[in-house]
């Protein structure tokens, strides 16, 4: 498929795009009679940012108008977009699974069509829809991945990096990246009413920072030497499939600044991810197979920066949960953050080689 949208010439007589409530795209979305397949059941499936409409065969995407603070979805232009940039970054590591852009439209009579030739009142993201069964997190709560999957995964990744142009950026102007988003972290971790103890996270956040400018200059290499790229951004095993050729779907379309990262912190973090799924061990296979495949070693020390930072990071995630009606009063999301935390501690808590860092002199600057 060359293009994400198809020119249909009709079109010029139609009026531009048309505003409609959510709920009456939700009820048609929700009809299987409405799908050009005509599947057996329609699923629904809603997460912070977006509708999942699963069909047997296909999953269709549709962007709520909602803003946050690095995305404003409210407007329709702003929704086709996203919706196209997730199609085109998606594809770079999973062209078979992102299948296009498909128009919800008005038919002359008033009536919604799904990739009609009327004015569009929405657009959606269409997938083929992954096997359960195959995807990373599902093997690692079976206790069916292994070594074999650790190394495929890692042939996989190793040469989408090589793919990438590295991103030149100022080693200080990365780190203070870094740090910026580690006082947010903490200002929303300890905020009045949070259900963390208040001085453990001031305490890690506390040794963040100084390990942030401790290890200065492995950053600053890594910048220097090309090795921050834009990539997925949200690399965890829910996001990859294991069928016969690997694919990795959900990298963060709205936002450039958060998927150009380290590769490194891209790795640790799913690695990371994979230790929370109760395999640790697996883990270790795959950041030892993705340094052995792509000659990228970074320190460990680094390596251990990252998982300490990403567990933060995803525990702030879990506790935004808490300001949403629905989840206020649930306990999954407090646990949630409380494991993370527990794993940032645990991170942190590990030696790292700082004796051993004996790097050329470096032209790096400490953050202010």
């Amino acid at each position: 498929m060359n293009s994400l949208l198809t020119d249909n010439s009709n079109r010029a007589s139609w009026p531009g795009a048309v505003e409609l409530p959510p709920e009456a795209k939700l009820t048609f979305l929700s009809h299987s009679a409405n799908y050009p397949d005509k599947p057996y059941r329609v699923d629904t499936v809603e997460t912070h940012m977006a509708w999942v409409f699963l069909t047997d065969r296909h999953a269709y995407k549709m962007k709520k108008p909602v803003r946050y603070d690095l995305l404003d979805f409210r407007s329709a232009s702003a929704r086709r977009h996203f919706c196209e940039e997730e199609v085109r970054l998606n594809r770079r590591l999973a062209p078979s699974v992102y299948l296009g852009v498909v128009e919800l439209t008005l038919d002359r009579r008033g009536h919604l069509v799904l990739g009609g030739d009327g004015p569009a009142v929405d657009w959606l993201v269409k997938m083929r829809r992954l096997p359960e069964a195959s995807m990373l997190d599902y093997r690692l709560q079976h206790a069916s991945a292994g070594a074999a999957e650790m190394h495929a995964i890692a042939v996989r990744l190793a040469a989408f990096y090589r793919s990438l142009p590295p991103q030149r950026i100022d080693g200080l102007v990365y780190r203070t990246r870094i740090a910026l988003h580690l006082i947010a972290c903490q200002r929303e971790l300890t905020v009045a009413g949070a259900p963390l103890p208040a001085e453990r996270v001031n305490r890690l956040c506390h040794h963040l920072r100084l390990l942030l400018q401790h290890l200065a200059p492995l950053f600053d290499l890594r910048a220097a030497e090309g090795k921050i790229v834009e990539g997925h951004g949200d690399l965890r095993p829910e996001h990859i499939c294991l069928d016969s050729d690997i694919s990795i779907i959900d990298c963060l379309e709205f936002s450039r600044a958060l998927r150009t990262v380290d590769r490194a912190d891209e790795l640790a973090f799913l690695a990371l991810e994979i230790e929370r799924g109760g395999a640790p061990q697996l883990a270790t296979m795959l950041l030892r197979a993705y340094r052995l495949l792509s000659g990228d070693r970074p320190r460990a020390a680094l390596t251990q920066f990252y998982q300490c930072y990403r567990a933060l990071v995803r525990a702030t995630l879990a506790l935004r949960h808490l300001h949403e009606e629905r989840y206020r009063y649930s306990p999954q999301w407090a646990a949630k953050a409380c494991a993370y935390l527990r794993l940032a501690e645990c991170h942190a808590r590990m030696p790292h080689p700082s004796a051993s860092i004996n790097l050329r002199k470096s032209s790096h600057r400490p953050i202010d």
